[in-house]
């Protein structure tokens, strides 16, 4: 008669609720996010896995503020599994009283489904490196995002001051930034001149073919507009600072890109997944944090439906049909995706399989989601037969 747990998640504390075969309550209380408490629970848990022959503990987030409990449950040898927190509210919502949410309701809702549920994944503690990588890829995902928004500040207060200049500069590029961290109005432009902006851009490392281009463009902007803008001058300020900004963002963000090429170098899959086309070091870097060990994963159809890429099955009554998948994590999907994007501009096989989806009437976005969907057949083999893609031999799959 084994029994079941469930962990509700939350920063300050977690919710722990514990039931045997038979629904009946066993452990109901909150345990503080320290490893006191955790402990103590642990102990609790532990006596409930001798008395009923086996414990499987439900956790619904993992990672972040879930980080130190299920490091010790594993720690112990405790059997984790994932419930997403979307299951967890459905779930609830079907029971009397359901949108009434509250943190002991919804870990006996866990406890529950575990119980009821024998699809649901198995929480492994994850390797170092992986974890490493989970980090790097998280920060700099949110080091891109501001760095995004920056820019487009940075493009909505030139176009308010100097719109001409905003139409010949890309802030996205070194040389850019360089020119906006020093000449912003149309008159500091205009004293400067072609040589002497071109001659300051070559000296902080643009080519002088592109230093002379973006000069020559820069003056001819500044030349058409005489009229100073009312707060020109701290407009300009606020924009050589976010110019400076962004030129130190793109060499933290470079810094970033060099040490997670590192770690996927030193990781036992970071090879066999770039063998594949198209996964360069930031998605394959993606793909290991998001996935971890692809031992969790059945077979390639389970991974495509933890991306959302499988097809789903709507049947009701007499009308039977497939559907694009609404769930699945958008992020691992992304990677596939945007995969499936730059393979079909290197290898000729994947631009050949997008083609004929093409000729079959297929949109250039469905042509994608259908080669990312085979992809993830190819990715699951090269790590399940820990064999590189080779061309030809492995085509197949993807055929």
């Amino acid at each position: 008669m084994s029994a079941t747990a469930g962990f509700d998640i939350a920063k300050e504390f977690h919710w722990l609720a514990a039931i045997n075969d038979r629904g009946q309550p066993l452990l109901n209380h909150r345990v503080d996010n320290d490893p006191e408490s955790i402990e103590q629970a642990i102990t609790e848990l532990r006596t409930i896995q001798t008395d009923h022959d086996g414990l499987t503990i439900g956790l619904d987030l993992m990672g972040g503020i879930a980080g130190l409990l299920t490091a010790m449950l594993l720690a112990a040898g405790l059997r984790c599994v994932h419930l997403p927190g979307l299951a967890v509210n459905r779930a609830r919502r079907g029971t009397r009283g359901g949108e009434n949410k509250s943190d002991p309701r919804d870990a006996k809702v866990i406890a529950e489904q575990v119980m009821l549920r024998d699809d649901l994944r198995i929480i492994d503690l994850p390797e170092e490196a992986t974890v490493e990588l989970r980090l790097l890829v998280s920060h700099r995902t949110v080091v891109a995002r501001e760095t995004t928004a920056r820019i487009n500040r940075l493009r909505d207060l030139l176009t308010s001051i100097h719109p001409g200049l905003e139409r010949v500069v890309d802030p996205t590029q070194k040389s850019s930034l360089v020119l906006l961290s020093r000449y912003v109005t149309p008159a500091e432009v205009r004293r400067a001149g072609i040589t002497r902006i071109a001659d300051h851009l070559r000296r902080h490392g643009a080519h002088r073919p592109t230093a002379d281009k973006l000069a020559e463009a820069a003056v001819t902007a500044a030349r058409a507009q005489h009229t100073a803008v009312v707060g020109e001058r701290r407009t300009a300020q606020l924009i050589r600072e976010l110019a400076a900004d962004l030129l130190a963002t793109k060499g933290r963000i470079k810094a970033l890109e060099n040490e997670i090429e590192e770690l996927v170098d030193s990781h036992p899959d970071g090879a066999l997944i770039r063998s594949l086309p198209g996964m360069g070091v930031i998605l394959t870097a993606e793909f290991i944090a998001l996935t971890g060990h692809i031992g969790r994963f059945g077979s390639g159809d389970a991974l495509a439906a933890a991306a959302g890429l499988a097809p789903v099955l709507a049947q009701s009554g007499k009308i039977r049909y497939s559907r694009s998948a609404t769930g699945g994590d958008k992020a691992l999907k992304r990677v596939f995706y945007q995969s499936a994007f730059c393979a079909i501009q290197r290898d000729p096989v994947s631009r050949a399989y997008h083609d004929r989806k093409r000729s079959e009437g297929k949109r250039h976005h469905q042509a994608l989601i259908a080669l990312a969907r085979r992809r993830v057949n190819v990715v699951y083999a090269i790590l399940r037969d820990r064999r590189p893609y080779e061309g030809r031999p492995q085509l197949r799959l993807i055929a």
